[in-house]
C-alpha cells in the first residue's frame, strides 16, 4: 500500500507525522497574525496548521513585519524632522512626534502584513512603499 502502518485491532492506521517545525521566535506581529488568521481566515489557519508550515509562517510574518516597521520608522522621522537635535532641545516635543510616527506605521504594517492576503501569504510588494509618500514621505 505504500508508506508505513499500524495495526490497531483490525485496522491498519499510517503512520502520520508532520515535517519539524520551525524554532524561529515568534513576537508581536507574529501573534497578531495568529489571531487575524484564526478570526478571519479559518481555511488558511487550517491548511497551515495541517501542513506543517505554521510556525514557519508566523516567524516569516514577524521578520517581514518587523523590518518594515523599523525602516518606515526610520522613513518618517527623517521626512518630519525629527533627529537627536530635537530630542536634546525638547524632548516632550521629540516622544509625541515619535509616538504619533509609530502608530501611524503600526496602522501601515498591520494593513501591510497581518492582514495583507486571505490566502495565508505574505506578498510586501511595493505597496508598503506606495502607502509611504501617500503619508507625508518624500
Amino acid at each position: 500500500m505504500g508508506g508505513t502502518y499500524t495495526q490497531q485491532g483490525d485496522y491498519f492506521l499510517p503512520d502520520l507525522k508532520l515535517p519539524p517545525e520551525d524554532e524561529r521566535p515568534i513576537g508581536v506581529w507574529g501573534q497578531r497574525r495568529l489571531r487575524y488568521l484564526r478570526e478571519h481566515c479559518p481555511i488558511p489557519y487550517a491548511n497551515l496548521k495541517t501542513s506543517g508550515q505554521f510556525r514557519s509562517h508566523l516567524a516569516g510574518v514577524e521578520e517581514q513585519a518587523n523590518a518594515l516597521f523599523l525602516r518606515l520608522i526610520k522613513d518618517y522621522a527623517a521626512s518630519e524632522g525629527v533627529t537627536k537635535q530635537l530630542k536634546a532641545e525638547d524632548p516632550m516635543e521629540w516622544v509625541s512626534r515619535v509616538n504619533g510616527i509609530r502608530a501611524r506605521v503600526r496602522e501601515v504594517v498591520n494593513k501591510e502584513t497581518i492582514a495583507a492576503d486571505s490566502r495565508g501569504k505574505i506578498s510586501l510588494s511595493q505597496r508598503a512603499l506606495r502607502s509611504a509618500p501617500k503619508l507625508g514621505l518624500p
